[in-house]
């Protein structure tokens, strides 16, 4: 605080109300001026008694006030977002920091607070918001002035020149002092346009634009990189300013990360903006299932219920009411008059199909071999199969006698177990997707909660993976991968019983769906997948396995290119989670060592590395109108000096802090200059002088 100062003063307090006060005092002035006037002896006494009167009335005091100097405050503003990472920058800012509070210290009566600006996401630098907010606690009368440390790329800098000024720097100096160096140059690739979803099996367009900030553009085409998912990279040469059309093509569902990179320009500040993430959510366009059911029996409707109350599915149900040797002597006239179109669906349209679905069906000549391998074909070449099988699976007609049990996952020994029994998820299915923390399943020795089924399928040699068992371990739900395709085979016909609640049911819609899910290679189904994705300002990334073990470690790749390597959490079997603060705007790139993953924070162009530019553009006209300096730091640290509201803030090498002289009132003595005692006797005395006088 300043010093301690006395301030001494006179002030009237009349007695009487200021009209009336006026009023009495003309009326002596009048009758003393009359008085004068006729050169009546004594007329100077009764003036002097007058006056003594109106003295008194006047109430003269003489107050001494003890006052205490405040001290006034600054704000230093030190810019922290992204931009302030490129180059030296973060360096300058910290020099520059550290030297202005080491003088500040030295300077009397101020108090300077520090105010860091943080990254405000998509809205970029947020500078004069945080001035704002850091006005808010001081008072007016004390603020000295603002010292902004950046690189001038502020998004929220006073746009209009007619706006007043005095809001937005609490009117005083703004002075801004520049990282970098001015004349920079940068090159950035703009996203146009890019869908945030497309259908799977389609492609999309993302249009984008290479574009030279600074100097003169380049006249000769750039190198554009793609990379999608992390496959092999695709370079084309495209012209700088000019529009240029990407087709990402949607092969699965779930999201497609794509990353575009324009090669370096010479002596650009930085490489941050060169590249651009967009990510794309696959769709699927209504999933197409084929659903064949053999001879009626309890659980058919369950299927068709099930896939019926998909609205995303579009189901074609094929049944077969009765084998072709069975004469029941229908007359024709209730007989189907058109044909069932198999040769369309089993070898023209078969590979539309996303999923098909034979329940409880036996080879009765209905479906040609050739159909059987076409379908046998399918799976190999992408599709997926799921087969519910009941007592047709062991016989002749079974279906594994065909060319379609080259890609079963088990074969039928003829026998057919006939006792109740309760599915149990085995050791591998608590780690796989399908089958881990299904409601009611078995812990550990635990029995599951779930209803009892009463046959079972006996098969041998399984491949692929069991994920539930019967008595004895017996396999019941095996699911195995067969080229490209998927196959996933349930021995058992008695799964309808869940969704009747028999003996307490079980998750029959949870498991079918999960099923089917896996079969068309959803992403979140997937047994062995790193997948990352964002969560607030919090990167999250997800490993799931099957495999015994401790998960391996994930190298994490920010997109400025930091590298570091972390260790998973377990989250549950099978399951391993990693958080991190996703703290740059980018695609982050995760890998297991064998897997890939990207992850896209913020916009598809970033507000804050949209010019990575050290300016004076956006912020200069606020301090010049503020009266306060533009200085790039690359020239030193300028002095800092007090100076009055009334001088110059700003000159050569130097920047001034406004002095106010603010103070708080610490004391008040308070003396009357005419006490009633003696304007009495001065006024008695003067009337009896006077009256002496005049009566001579």
């Amino acid at each position: 605080m300043d010093g301690t100062r006395a301030l001494a003063a006179v002030v009237f307090e009349p007695l009487l109300p200021l009209p009336l006060f006026f009023a009495l005092a003309a009326l002596a002035v009048l009758a003393v001026a009359l008085a004068l006037w006729r050169r009546a002896r004594g007329a100077w006494l009764r003036g002097f008694v007058a006056l003594v009167l109106i003295l008194a009335i006047a109430n003269p005091r003489l107050v001494q006030e003890t006052r205490q100097g405040l001290t006034d405050i600054a704000v230093l503003l030190v810019d922290e977002t992204a931009s302030q990472r490129v180059g030296e920058r973060a360096a300058q800012a910290a020099a520059a920091r550290a030297e202005i509070e080491r003088r500040a210290r030295d300077l009397d009566a101020l108090e300077l607070r520090t105010v860091t600006v943080p990254e405000a996401g998509s809205a970029g630098t947020r500078l004069f918001d945080a001035l704002a907010r850091a006005l808010a606690e001081i008072p007016r009368g004390r603020f000295a002035g603002t010292i902004a440390v950046t690189d001038g790329q502020i998004h929220d800098a006073p746009a209009d020149a007619a706006e007043p000024i005095e809001t937005a720097t609490g009117g005083a100096p703004f002075h801004l002092l520049l990282t970098g160096r001015p004349g920079e140059t940068d090159r950035r690739v703009r996203v146009i346009e890019a869908p945030p979803f497309g259908i799977v099996g389609r492609s999309v367009d993302v249009r984008v634009v290479v574009e030279d900030l600074g100097g003169t553009p380049a006249t000769a085409p750039v190198t554009l990189t793609e990379r999608r998912d992390g496959a092999a990279p695709r370079r084309t040469p495209v012209p700088v300013g000019r529009e240029h059309v990407i087709s990402v093509p949607i092969e699965r569902a779930g999201q497609t990360v794509l990353e575009i990179e324009a090669e370096e320009r010479p002596g650009e500040v930085s490489l941050l903006n060169n590249r651009a993430v967009v990510a794309i959510n696959g769709v699927r366009d209504r999933l197409r299932v084929l659903l064949v059911s053999g001879e009626p029996h309890a659980g058919q409707r369950t299927w068709r219920r099930l896939l019926k109350a998909d609205p995303n599915v579009d189901l074609v149900h094929f049944t077969i009411l009765r084998p072709p040797e069975k004469d029941d002597l229908t007359p024709l006239s209730e007989l189907a008059l058109i044909a069932f179109p198999v040769r369309e669906l089993f070898q023209v349209k078969l590979r539309e199909f996303d999923l098909i679905i034979f329940d409880r069906f036996s080879n009765r000549g209905i479906l040609p071999p050739i159909y059987l391998r076409n379908i046998a074909d399918y799976v190999r070449g992408g599709g997926a199969l799921l087969m519910s099988v009941g007592p047709e699976f062991v016989g002749p007609a079974s279906l594994y006698n065909t060319a379609l049990g080259q890609v079963l996952p088990a074969s039928p020994t003829g026998r057919i177990a006939e006792a109740p029994y309760r599915a149990r998820v085995t050791e591998l299915g608590e780690r796989h997707p399908i089958t881990t923390a299904l409601p009611g399943a078995n812990l550990g020795d635990a029995e599951p909660a779930w209803g009892r089924w009463y046959r079972r399928i006996e098969t041998a040699a399984p491949r692929g993976q069991v994920l539930m068992s019967g008595p004895n371990d017996e396999p019941l739900l095996i699911a195995d991968r067969v080229g490209e395709g998927r196959v996933t085979l349930l021995l058992s016909d008695h799964i309808w019983l869940w969704s009747r609640n028999h003996d307490g049911g079980g998750p029959q819609g949870e498991i079918l769906r999960r099923v089917a899910h896996w079969l068309m290679k959803e992403p979140e189904l997937e047994e062995e997948d790193l997948r990352v994705h964002i969560e607030g300002e919090r990167l999250v990334i997800e490993r799931r396995s099957i495999a015994e073990g401790p998960p391996p470690q994930v190298t994490v790749t920010s997109p400025s290119g930091a590298v570091s390597t972390h260790s998973l959490e377990p989250a549950g079997p099978g399951r391993a989670i990693l958080e991190l603060p996703a703290t740059e705007p980018g695609a982050w790139r995760v890998s297991d060592g064998t897997r890939f993953a990207f992850g896209a924070v913020g916009a598809a162009n970033p507000l804050e590395l949209a010019d990575l530019r050290a300016t004076a553009e956006r912020a200069g006209a606020a301090a010049s109108r503020s009266g306060g300096a533009t200085m790039w730091l690359a020239d030193g640290v300028p002095d800092v000096r007090r100076v009055l509201a009334e001088r110059a803030a700003r000159g050569q090498g130097w920047i001034g802090l406004r002095r106010n002289r603010d103070h708080v009132v610490t004391g008040v003595a308070d003396l009357p200059l005419m006490p009633p005692w003696a304007a009495l006797l001065l006024i008695l005395g003067g009337a009896v002088w006077a009256w002496r006088r005049e009566g001579r």
